[in-house]
């Protein structure tokens, strides 16, 4: 019976010991097609209904919940983005990241070694990190653009791209400019969207579109688009810094537009929640609404993401309750 267990938790977590190679073809983006962007509407009341029915008819138990914990956990952009990072800080970050679970736990799970799908530091940090992951396959994904309020000039936003590109950043978080997506500027988003895509070079672009600040699900489906269309890589809920950051709802309405915009171009793009996802069971339900809305294809570290800090540990301890029975105390998660 135990031997079964394992095979299921296995089986069903498909969890790797290092990041796939991405082989979906990056997104070229395409011309601003306004027509279609001013199209876009948001039944707000009928997309809250079914975020709010997702959780109560997707839940998973024992065996299968901890698969699905596990996939998560490969699923991490591991973050820290505070004003008292240190350079210690970051590489015992980078340290969890390589080894997310103690050994024991997955032993028992009868799982392999795995790790996050990147990590995700200030550009001061990226040279850091990048130094404490050589040999692990995990990616260094880099906040930027005048994270996060993205209100510095243009030019040294695209410049500070540069340096984490060439600091060995694989990844670049930038933000947009949320006073445009509230004006309708849709084209001044678009453009400052390429030019940021064109300074990333091969480093793949996640646009983070702050929608706890962008006021409507309307004007988040329109950023969402318009960010697609200039060539994002993925989009991204917030920066974590809003009052308002990741929500059911919000990542509703973005994923539908991830779905409408492959539907029409034939590219995948992906997609990433941040900020306010602590809790294993909250993972679950963003994963239960990626399978349903997107396929399993999205779920892949090359198309969909966690930003997240204090995720990691819970999901650590709901593994370690699902092969002891107990809980514990939550410093024996430490990540950081």
């Amino acid at each position: 019976m135990e031997n079964q267990a394992k095979t299921t938790v296995k089986t069903a977590a498909v969890a790797t010991a290092q990041l796939p190679q991405v082989h979906e073809p990056r997104n070229p983006g395409m011309d601003l097609d306004l027509d279609w962007v001013l199209s876009v509407h948001a039944n707000t009341s009928a997309i809250e209904r079914r975020a709010a029915s997702i959780s109560g008819r997707r839940s998973v138990k024992k065996d299968y919940q901890a698969a699905w914990m596990l996939k998560a956990i490969t699923l991490i952009d591991l973050t820290t983005l505070s004003g008292d990072d240190t350079w210690g800080r970051v590489r015992r970050l980078c340290a969890k990241a390589a080894h997310p679970v103690r050994a024991d736990i997955l032993d028992a799970l009868g799982m392999p070694p795995i790790t996050t799908g990147a990590v995700c530091v200030y550009h001061d940090m990226v040279e850091t990190a990048v130094d404490a992951l050589k040999g692990t396959g995990i990616p260094v994904a880099a906040v930027s653009t005048g994270f996060p309020a993205g209100l510095s000039p243009l030019h040294l936003r695209l410049e500070e791209i540069r340096e984490s590109v060439k600091a060995g950043a694989k990844e670049i978080d930038i933000v947009i400019s949320r006073r445009h997506a509230l004006t309708g500027n849709w084209q001044a988003i678009y453009d400052e969207m390429r030019a940021m895509r064109e300074a990333c070079g091969d480093a793949h672009v996640k646009a983070i579109l702050a929608t706890g600040e962008l006021g409507t699900l309307r004007n988040v489906a329109r950023a969402s688009l318009v960010c697609m269309m200039a060539g994002a890589d993925f989009i991204k809920t917030s920066t974590g810094k809003e009052p308002v950051n990741a929500t059911l709802p919000v990542t509703l309405v973005m994923i539908r537009a991830i779905r409408a915009y492959h539907a029409r171009t034939g590219y995948r793009v992906g997609y990433k929640p941040a900020g306010g996802i602590s809790k294993a069971k909250d993972a679950v339900t963003y994963l239960a609404l990626i399978k349903d809305e997107l396929g399993d294809r999205w779920l892949e570290p090359d198309l969909f993401r966690f930003g997240a800090s204090s995720l990691l540990g819970d999901l650590e301890r709901q593994l370690e309750h699902h092969v002891t029975g107990r809980y514990s105390a939550a410093h024996r998660h430490a990540i950081g």
